[in-house]
């Protein structure tokens, strides 16, 4: 069994798909007494819906999938190297590219008979945001093989100019070297002697102070980093809250709207309901009226009649002539 083919097929399914496709699969490697292809097969996961659908840009949108994964490189080499400028500019891309890619992406997931919440949206925003953070990612995802949402991308934060100063090589004119011992005994016999202790001490003291600075600069460069990395976390959850915020009003005004509009329906059953009522009471009364006008004709009816009756007897009581 080609197990690479069968989990490019996997990974394409919707995720309810995912796990009776594959168990079909270890079924029929199995029985084939493949038993490599049936454990590499039932070692396949079940992407989550976020990832799935992020699997899905990656697949149907190769060349957007290129480009946001060129920016996820550059975005990691600006950041090992602390360049600011290119970081910023990076960052920028990234803010547009992570909202508008989660929208491809769910409209592809809608596409396929798969729609997803806002919930699970924002999941693809992180999922893309850990694309452009982590390469591991990154490659799983340019294969569509994510299988969870990462963690919260850290590490891509503003970069102050002191922090991008501190990874710039230094610029400045390099020093004069010093002369040589023999070079000073030759220019000055006299002072030799009296300046080799200075000279020893003067040697040890620039060594320590240099190994002070490179320390100073290792120390200044990771606090630099990790303000970056904390930053950025900041960020993403600021983004983010204002994202479920945004949600939070879209929905309640969704919300709004429908109850105004059960109102409208309820008031509109109202008044129907009242004219309803009304127009059964005046064909109650009209009923009424010709209720009691009935009853009237009848018992006239009934007395029209008695005194036919009376007169049809009277004259059969009469005798014939």
């Amino acid at each position: 069994m080609d197990v690479e083919r069968v989990a490019e097929e996997l990974y394409g399914l919707k995720p309810a798909e995912f796990v009776p496709a594959r168990d079909r699969y270890v079924a029929e490697a199995r029985e084939a007494k493949d038993t490599a292809a049936a454990k590499a097969v039932a070692a396949l996961r079940r992407p989550a819906l976020a990832a799935w659908a992020a699997n899905l840009l990656a697949r149907q949108k190769r060349q957007e999938a290129e480009q946001f994964l060129a920016v996820g490189e550059t975005l990691r080499e600006a950041h090992r190297t602390l360049d600011g400028e290119q970081l910023r500019t990076a960052s920028r891309q990234r803010n547009q590219l992570v909202t508008s890619l989660a929208r491809t992406a769910a409209d592809l997931a809608k596409e396929a008979g798969q729609p997803v919440s806002d919930t699970v949206l924002h999941e693809i925003e992180q999922t893309l945001h850990g694309v452009l953070a982590d390469q591991d990612v990154a490659e799983d995802w340019s294969r569509g093989r994510l299988v969870k949402v990462p963690e919260i991308a850290v590490g891509f934060g503003a970069v102050t100019p002191e922090a991008a100063a501190l990874a710039r090589p230094s610029t400045a004119e390099p020093s004069p070297p010093e002369s040589s011992p023999e070079e000073k005994r030759k220019s000055d016999p006299g002072k030799e002697s009296g300046k080799e202790s200075g000279v020893k001490s003067g040697v040890k003291s620039g060594v320590k102070s240099g190994r002070d600075e490179d320390a100073r600069r290792r120390r200044d460069l990771e606090r630099a980093r990790t303000a970056a990395g904390e930053a950025e976390a900041e960020a993403v959850r600021r983004e983010r809250e204002l994202a479920e915020a945004r949600d939070a009003r879209r929905v309640a005004g969704q919300e709004a709207e429908a109850t105004a509009e059960r109102v409208r329906g309820l008031e509109h059953e109202l008044r129907e309901t009242r004219q309803a009522k009304q127009e059964a009471g005046t064909a109650a009364t009209k009923a009424a009226k010709a209720v009691t006008a009935a009853e009237r004709a009848a018992r006239q009816a009934r007395r029209t009649a008695e005194q036919a009756a009376r007169a049809l007897r009277d004259m059969e009581r009469q005798p014939e002539p």
